[in-house]
């Protein structure tokens, strides 16, 4: 099983070797309420860890999703693009925004643990 790291802009990554998953949490996704559109990196994208990556739109407001890590977008999510909702039923499962290879894999210690994001998210309340 992969590691989920999560950023404090609400953004996670789960990594299988040099190749992570990215995605916005469940808290995130609540947070936004209803997505009605999605835009995903293209394959080839390189990204530079915190740089915007991708947008997510709902009812209430339009919001970047930055890259948790450095490297080049393997693939987005086509899934999320036609139908956005999956954003909102599924936020850290099959509702990701793009695979992407890790250029830098140490990046990854600057990021959270799931207990360290749920230690956060209290914080916010």
């Amino acid at each position: 099983m992969s590691d989920k790291r999560f950023t404090k802009d609400h953004e996670w990554v789960s990594v299988t070797g040099t190749t992570g998953i990215v995605g916005i949490s469940d808290y995130a996704q609540h947070a936004l309420g209803d997505v009605v559109f999605v835009e995903v990196p293209d394959a080839g994208r390189v990204l530079a860890q915190g740089a915007e990556a991708a947008v997510v739109e709902s009812v209430k407001a339009a919001s970047e999703v930055y890259s948790p890590v450095s490297g080049t977008v393997i693939a987005g999510n086509q899934a999320i693009v036609d139908q956005p909702g999956l954003v909102n039923e599924s936020a850290e499962d099959r509702g990701w925004f793009y695979k992407i290879t890790l250029s830098d894999p140490s990046e990854l210690g600057a990021l959270m643990d799931r207990a360290a994001y749920d230690s956060y998210l209290k914080t916010l309340e």
